[in-house]
């Protein structure tokens, strides 16, 4: 089983591996654990220009799901904040 921080880092590295030509920082937006306890829901934000490193510039947001057993993303979809 992973604790909230260890999911984030999965994420995080998923991430990094899919996209390794974006700049600027990631940030965890939000963590939470599925009602059932099988998944981490993980929010992870980027600069929605690449390079852009001001973090009050608009962000694009990913939600990514985490098995809780294995620690393997088993989805990235896009959220859209309103």
């Amino acid at each position: 089983m992973l604790d909230a921080k260890e999911a984030a880092g999965k994420a995080l590295k998923y991430f990094q591996e899919l996209y390794p030509h974006l700049g600027g920082p990631i940030l965890l937006e939000e963590i939470e654990r599925t009602e059932d306890g099988k998944f981490w829901l993980v929010t992870l934000s980027y600069a929605a220009v690449p390079g852009d490193v001001f973090v009050l510039s608009r962000r694009e947001y990913k939600v990514f799901k985490v098995n809780d057993d294995s620690g393997e993303v088993v989805s990235m979809k896009i959220r859209t904040i309103k």
